[in-house]
């Protein structure tokens, strides 16, 4: 076993939670790192890898927030392209992953709407970053998905497809929805821990803590 794959291996076996901070810029080892895990037949792994990036919330409407980093991203890029049965995914494959965004992190925030409610898509619902010192960041732009049917639960996130933002559902219920906030990563202390607001208007939502330092 050559040292790359042994790296790769270990990274698995504990979670591959880096012990420094998130990385914006992966060189050629972390990507190789990153495809092996989502190429990994072993899905407990897999699912361990997921869970230091899914911060679990349950304040009404928000269910979790996954975070999507660089690393993350072409992990989830290479999985997705084992589940599907494709065969080749690459260091050219994983930079196309990464091309359309730059420094960029992700938030996936899940919710689930009361039974009774009257939406019709997803409320214009806002997102704030609270990081050390009290300062307030907004997210470069926030994409909202409605939900019309059951979720499928998964330890990792469900992305919408891209063409997926309807914003009417032809009178279906809108149960749930999908929030996806792109934060600029480089306007961030990547070894500290933010705070993620989910607001109506003026409202306080939601508040979780987000632990860029347990994350890679």
């Amino acid at each position: 076993m050559n040292r790359l794959v042994a790296a790769a291996v270990g990274c698995i076996g504990c979670g591959a939670v880096s012990a420094g901070a998130v990385q914006l810029t992966l060189d050629r080892r972390a990507i190789e790192e990153a495809i092996y895990v989502g190429q990994s037949r072993i899905e407990s792994e897999r699912t361990k890898f997921h869970t230091p990036y899914r911060v679990v919330v349950t304040q009404p409407p928000v269910d979790w927030i996954d975070v999507i980093t660089p690393f993350h991203r072409v992990e989830l890029a290479a999985e997705m392209n084992a589940r599907s049965g494709g065969r080749l995914f690459g260091q050219r494959e994983a930079m196309d992953a990464l091309r359309d965004f730059p420094n960029q992190i992700d938030l996936v925030i899940e919710m689930s709407f009361h039974p009774l409610n009257t939406f019709v898509a997803v409320p214009p619902y806002q997102v704030e970053i609270l990081v050390p010192g009290g300062r307030r960041m907004a997210p470069r732009r926030v994409d909202r998905f409605p939900r019309f049917g059951p979720r499928s639960e998964s330890p990792s996130p469900a992305l919408p497809a891209p063409n997926a933002n309807a914003v009417f559902g032809g009178g279906q219920p809108v149960v749930g929805g999908t929030m996806i906030a792109a934060l600029d990563g480089s306007a961030l202390d990547l070894n500290q821990r933010v705070e993620v607001l989910v607001l109506d208007g003026k409202t306080e939502l939601a508040r979780a803590a987000v632990d860029l330092g347990r994350m890679r």
